[in-house]
């Protein structure tokens, strides 16, 4: 049986090598990338080509134009990026800046389910980490979070409970991680005793559960997180294009 030659058009080739450039850390989040000139010089096509690769780029959101300035590495500490991952929404239309508390971090073995979501070996590690999040001092979420063992040996509570700001833009500038997409699951579900605890409320309050499975550059997956909010006085917001 013959196999079957699948052909990308030029402009998708060029994204690729733009994309393993980024993974390769050849310019790093929030910095300038050559001028589309340059980059086609380099890559030796034309400047259209070049252009239509990095518009592809920005509409995934990993790279981002500045009018008359160029275009940028996206980043989670850009003031416009820093939570937009973050989609619970006060409906006061009160600006959202969660307060972050640590409740443990561990180095574990990853099960099955997980280490296959995250392209893990048997018996690779992950690192486990449980918050939760305060605003205007009352909790809204419980979470826990799982990160591939490998990429983030050195990640400890005392850092995270140190960092003020998104969680991704630490990931960023201290384990040169950049979350790019994400997947999500949400479904209503009623709390149990340990986020009952957690949140403040009773066993069997409605809860909004988001599954979250996080990707790099290359559709690298980075991260699991399971997220139980409250919202009593918050909605999750989800705009679609």
């Amino acid at each position: 049986m013959t196999e079957r030659v699948v052909f990308r058009p030029l402009y998708q080739q060029i994204k690729v090598l733009l994309i393993q450039a980024l993974k390769a850390g050849q310019w790093a989040p929030g910095s300038i990338i050559p001028s589309e000139f340059e980059l086609a010089a380099q890559y030796g096509v034309s400047q259209g080509t070049v252009r239509k690769a990095i518009d592809e780029l920005v509409a995934d959101n990993v790279l981002m134009r500045r009018q008359g300035k160029g275009t940028f590495v996206s980043s989670h500490a850009e003031p416009r990026a820093e939570f937009r991952f973050l989609r619970l929404v006060s409906d006061t239309g009160e600006a959202m800046i969660p307060e972050n508390h640590i409740l443990g971090v561990q180095r574990i073995l990853a099960p099955d389910l997980l280490a296959q979501q995250l392209s893990l070996k048997p018996n690779d590690s992950v690192v486990e980490i449980q918050r939760v999040q305060f605003f205007a001092g009352q909790p809204i979420n419980f979470e826990h979070i799982w990160l591939r063992g490998d990429q983030f040996k050195k990640l400890t509570a005392d850092l995270l409970q140190s960092y003020q700001g998104p969680m991704y833009a630490l990931f960023e500038r201290q384990f040169a991680i950049v979350m790019v997409r994400a997947e999500e699951e949400i479904r209503a579900v009623a709390a149990s005793a340990d986020e009952a605890l957690q949140l403040k409320i009773a066993v069997g309050t409605p809860l909004l559960s988001v599954y979250r499975r996080s990707f790099s550059y290359g559709e690298h997956a980075v991260e699991v997180r399971h997220s139980r909010f409250i919202t009593h006085h918050f909605h999750y917001q989800h705009e679609l294009n």
